[in-house]
């Protein structure tokens, strides 16, 4: 999606306030394309995650469902980059947790620098970070998952919690939670 490319929000030289109308616009002009199911809050996030991270690729929920689907293609690391109570409560299938925060060789012992590696968490910012550490360190195939565990569930896609299908997600906050779809939304404890 050309629309979602990093835009500086105070680009060199010029007065912030350029940056924030150009950000502004770029995202009303991204919002005449959505689909019913693309809230305005999620293109703004999504733009900011990319600003935030321009060094990091991400791939689409519907990329990585195509992706884990074709059989002849290796199978990616799926790094979950969530707290264990978010994970207890459902994870995408195959998946491996590790910590915000956590060094590469913890997170990938193992696991050569040339595998195909996913990072996701509730909304795509502390897979992020773990993205951009595991790209530092020298993983050379390492993706983002654009809208991450959140738009996940959104479109009703697997999910597991102790080796059985889960329906629901840990909404990790209210705020957050609030771009959860109520159906997948767990009760947060």
């Amino acid at each position: 999606m050309d629309y979602m490319r990093p835009i500086p929000l105070r680009p060199r030289g010029s007065n912030w306030r350029v940056g924030l109308l150009i950000t502004a616009f770029v995202v009303l002009v991204a919002g005449i394309g959505m689909s019913k199911s693309e809230s305005f809050e999620w293109v703004v996030l999504k733009a900011t995650l990319r600003t935030k991270f321009p060094n990091v690729r991400w791939i689409s929920t519907e990329q990585l469902a195509s992706w884990l689907a074709d059989h002849s293609r290796q199978e990616p690391v799926l790094l979950d980059v969530r707290t264990e109570a978010e994970w207890n409560v459902s994870h995408l299938p195959g998946a491996r947790r590790v910590d915000p925060g956590t060094s590469a060789k913890p997170a990938l012992a193992g696991v050569a620098k040339d595998r195909p590696i996913v990072t996701y968490c509730a909304v795509g910012y502390r897979s992020g970070a773990m993205a951009s550490t595991l790209r530092r360190a020298g993983y050379s195939d390492v993706r983002n998952l654009e809208g991450s565990i959140f738009q996940w569930a959104n479109e009703h896609r697997p999910l597991v919690r102790d080796g059985e299908p889960a329906s629901q997600v840990h909404p990790f906050s209210t705020l957050w939670g609030r771009l959860l779809a109520g159906e997948v939304r767990a009760p947060l404890k």
